[in-house]
């Protein structure tokens, strides 16, 4: 079915397609309840949107008896062409999942673009395999070590504010790893592969540790009365509670100067972290702008 059929509905039903051909791609399955909670509408309404989906994209879905479901065919091809910044919004934030071509006016508003945008095709199988419990097999392109072949649980996405990782098992070497999605090929969805205890997020020591951080205006820089209005700070202090596996991403993100003695320089570090103790035992922590190896320990980034 032609894209121009889609304009001929009226907005409100042209969102809900959209929400449809979402949650097939990238979450792998839609019911009828997840139409009636996100747009309050009957289940009727709901029902009469699926079959109208069907109609449009006939060979996009099934639906499973045993989960009771609609599920995307292996020929699915998406209905919508939905900008990557739209998707990644979507899996972050859970909004802006309305039909991409109507424009809204509003505020005019810049945001800085992304030098690196993931494969939705690739991101799609990422985000089935985290939303149904899966493992997924990928060919991974290492820095250190080069294209292998590997099996990993995938568990959460991670925005870095450079680019999107994703946090699994890695059952090749038997731990939780971040993985860079753009240096992701050729995902296979593992429906079979049985998921061991140790392998599920729950024992993610990094990812459910979390890490309280005071940060403060630098030492070194003028007038901490203009940062502590910047940054919002109470009493001088910005307190910041953070997952242990995203610490080492957001300090680099933010230029904290994590040195013990702020002797980092530059007009980019306008924030010191007041103990830098606080990231011991973090992995990523060498990330963080000041911070020595020899304070956290190894470290894998992917």
């Amino acid at each position: 079915m032609s894209q121009h059929r889609i304009v001929d509905f009226v907005q409100a039903q042209r969102d809900r397609l959209s929400y449809i051909d979402l949650r097939l791609r990238f979450m792998g399955d839609i019911r009828r309840h997840d139409l009636v909670n996100r747009f309050s509408i009957q289940v009727a309404a709901a029902t009469r949107d699926l079959r109208l989906y069907q109609e449009l994209a006939p060979g996009n879905i099934d639906y499973d008896r045993s989960a009771k479901c609609y599920i995307p065919t292996a020929a699915f091809k998406p209905l919508f062409d939905i900008p990557v910044e739209r998707v990644l919004t979507w899996l972050a934030d859970g909004f802006g999942d309305g039909d991409p071509h109507e424009n809204v006016e509003g505020v005019p508003c810049v945001t800085p673009g992304r030098l690196t945008k993931p494969n939705l095709n690739i991101l799609a199988l990422i985000t089935r395999a985290i939303h149904r419990g899966q493992a997924l097999q990928i060919d991974y392109h290492s820095i250190s070590s080069g294209r292998s072949r590997r099996e990993i649980v995938p568990s959460a996405l991670i925005d870095t504010g450079l680019r999107w990782h994703v946090r699994a098992f890695d059952r090749k070497s038997g731990e939780f790893r971040d993985f860079v999605i753009t240096r992701i090929q050729k995902p296979v969805l593992l429906p079979d592969s049985a998921i061991q205890n140790q392998e599920y997020a729950e024992h993610d020591i990094q990812w459910t540790r979390v890490v309280e951080l005071e940060l403060v205006p630098h030492p070194d820089q003028p007038r901490p009365d203009i940062t502590e209005m910047d940054y919002g700070m109470r009493g001088g202090v910005l307190r910041m509670k953070l997952r242990a596996a995203t610490a080492g991403y957001i300090l680099r993100k933010w230029s904290v100067d994590c040195s013990p003695d702020h002797s980092l320089r530059g007009h980019e570090y306008r924030l010191w972290l007041k103990d830098h103790l606080a990231l011991y035992g973090v992995k990523n922590a060498v990330l963080a702008p000041g911070y020595t190896e020899q304070m956290s320990g190894r470290k894998h980034i992917g």
